[in-house]
């Protein structure tokens, strides 16, 4: 062991009699530093479960990746592609995907004796997967979808159940005006609330047969293809591959594919969570800053309170260097005290608060209805070795101080 540690082992222990720490100088270094790492550690953990939940309620709907008729506008009045089983296994045999599904899409009116409600109906096949509407889910179930015969069953958002004063097992009428209108019956059999409202006030979800059907699509024509990728993190990578290899290909009807990803159809929401991460960085700079100039008062107050034992080490031959170090030491030791206080303060706010949802969000706003948490222990590591090193460097500085203390006149210093 070190002088230097040794020292400072020794200075941190001592708790007897004559010259010791100031209480309220470490007392108030260690706060600083527990305070900012919580904060730090709940910002991190907050916004990551944040994007993560509007992320995945947006790829819910739509997926990671949309394959579309190229001459369609940004409308749910789709023009048709052909998906055959042909193209969904050469789909599938990219490494990055996970899922791929048809879907079309038909808008309309859906109309009971005292109001109406615009809405979406997507049709989708048995290839389907409902995992996403499972777990949000409120009552009923989610039938098994069919792409050659109509169930004329249908998943509701819950929203539009509450404006239309609609439960479980209702008949429903939904009306498409095309050259003449056309109603289609159809019965509720699940209720599903994602809180997404921009998609829960617009979306029902029924068979791809009846859609396919209210469009006067041919066989195997369908709006788009949905692809789920094992990794969202190859987003970008995957989405630049798929173009240049379906781009523009035409199927037996004329139409020509399109591959979009989910950022790309949805960029004001996406570059709205960008926008989150210039936020944590702030909140950590500020963080950091303030446990950094906490712990600098502390170690300013600490060397002058031991300014004669500095005089009494100049005076044995130590040098300015080793003693420096002996108040280094110290200060990684009230350093990592706080931190141990600020890692279990935040990792037991994030516990707490995934297990019982106390803070709450309002929907409408937010799109979910509780604060969410994220427990990346990766980037917790991170924040707590930036923050060690980072704290440790500014005290480098204040540390010089120790230069210019003269052995002579400090052994006289009371």
């Amino acid at each position: 062991m070190s002088l230097s540690l040794f020292i400072a082992r020794r200075l941190y222990r001592d708790t007897d009699g004559g010259k010791r720490v100031s209480r309220p100088a470490v007392l108030i270094a260690m706060i600083g530093i527990a305070i900012g790492l919580t904060v730090m550690i709940i910002t991190v953990a907050v916004v990551i479960g944040f994007k993560g939940e509007v992320r995945n309620k947006i790829t819910g709907f739509g997926s990671d990746i949309q394959i579309t008729n190229f001459d369609a506008v940004r409308s749910y009045e789709t023009l048709p592609i052909v998906v055959n089983d042909s193209m969904m296994q050469a789909l599938l045999a990219y490494p990055d995907v996970k899922q791929v599904q048809r879907y079309s899409t038909k808008p309309g009116i859906i109309k009971t004796e005292d109001a109406f409600q615009g809405m979406v109906l997507k049709g989708v096949g048995p290839e389907f997967d409902p995992s996403f509407f499972q777990q949000h889910l409120v009552e009923g179930e989610i039938p098994i979808f069919s792409d050659t015969a109509s169930t004329n069953q249908v998943v509701i958002s819950k929203p539009i159940a509450a404006k239309l004063n609609l439960k479980l097992g209702d008949k429903i009428y939904a009306y498409f005006i095309q050259d003449n209108v056309r109603v289609r019956p159809m019965t509720i059999k699940g209720i599903y609330q994602t809180n997404f409202s921009e998609y829960d006030n617009l979306f029902l979800l029924t068979d791809l047969y009846t859609v396919t059907r209210l469009n006067n699509w041919e066989q195997g024509q369908v709006s788009g293809a949905e692809l789920q990728l094992k990794d969202y993190n190859q987003l970008e990578n995957f989405s630049y591959q798929l173009s240049m290899d379906v781009d523009n290909i035409t199927d037996s009807y004329g139409g020509a594919y399109y591959v979009q990803s989910i950022e790309e159809l949805n960029p004001q929401i996406f570059e709205w969570l960008n926008l989150l991460d210039l936020n944590v960085w702030v909140i950590l700079i500020l963080m950091v800053g303030v446990a950094g100039f906490t712990m600098i008062s502390g170690l300013l107050i600490i060397i002058i309170e031991r300014t004669n034992m500095i005089g009494i080490l100049k005076a044995l031959g130590a040098d300015n260097f080793t003693i420096r170090k002996v108040f280094l030491w110290f200060s990684v030791f009230l350093i990592g005290k706080g931190m141990i206080w600020g890692n279990l303060i935040g990792i037991a706010f994030c516990i707490i608060q995934s297990q019982f949802h106390l803070f709450k969000l309002d929907p409408e706003s937010y799109y979910i209805d509780s604060v969410p948490v994220s427990m990346n222990i990766g980037y917790f590591l991170l924040i707590n070795i930036a923050t060690l090193l980072v704290s440790v460097l500014m005290l480098i500085g204040p540390s010089f101080l120790i230069t210019k203390i003269n052995p002579a006149t400090s052994m006289r210093y009371e």
